[in-house]
């Protein structure tokens, strides 16, 4: 296996390679375009974002600056709005449903690397995927952990830290995030 199918697998791998660098530095290159752009341009930006991501519904909104390692494994549903400095480390999937809100500063980070210092020494990570459902609010600040998944219409508290799955129809909040309170759906 290369070292990207090693990534995408999930398996421990080497960022360090050719083939991998390269894709980073041509999405960083599309992110300064993107980071850059003029509020007013909206159609530019959507350009860049179908270059950027591996999917893109329809009215997505993110604020620059925004920073991912690859682009290409982010998958964003309809009617999504990341506000300033957004940062996914998308070495697998990380995937938005719809109806999405994420505040300024929050970071996805499915990247990881192993706990044993020898192994991790010599420079190998791996990645967990991050799962975000439908009509999900995450305050600012917020971190979201390796292997994550955050259920339909719950809510991240500013400053969370999520370190494990979250139900639907919750709040979480703190370090590390735990349930403050179930939330009733209104008709």
């Amino acid at each position: 296996m290369t070292e990207k199918e090693k990534m995408l697998a999930g398996q421990l791998y080497q960022a360090g390679g050719t083939e991998l660098t390269q894709e980073r530095t041509k999405v960083r290159k599309l992110l300064k375009r993107y980071n850059d752009s003029e509020p007013d341009s909206s159609e530019e930006r959507d350009r860049l974002l179908e270059q950027i991501l591996g999917k893109k519904g329809k009215n997505l909104c993110i604020e620059p600056p925004f920073f991912c390692d690859y682009g290409y494994n982010i998958e964003v549903g309809d009617d999504v709005f990341f506000n300033f400095n957004c940062v996914i480390l998308d070495v697998v999937k990380v995937t938005f449903g719809d109806r999405v809100f994420v505040a300024p500063n929050v970071q996805f980070y499915p990247a990881t690397h192993p706990i044993e210092a020898k192994t991790r020494g010599q420079m190998w990570e791996f990645g967990k995927p991050i799962s975000i459902g439908d009509d999900v609010w995450i305050g600012g600040s917020s971190v979201i952990c390796p292997g994550v998944s955050i259920g339909n219409r719950s809510v991240i508290a500013a400053g969370a830290v999520v370190t494990k799955d979250v139900p639907e129809d919750v709040v979480v909040a703190g370090n590390p995030a735990k349930i403050i309170k179930h939330i009733k759906q209104e008709d």
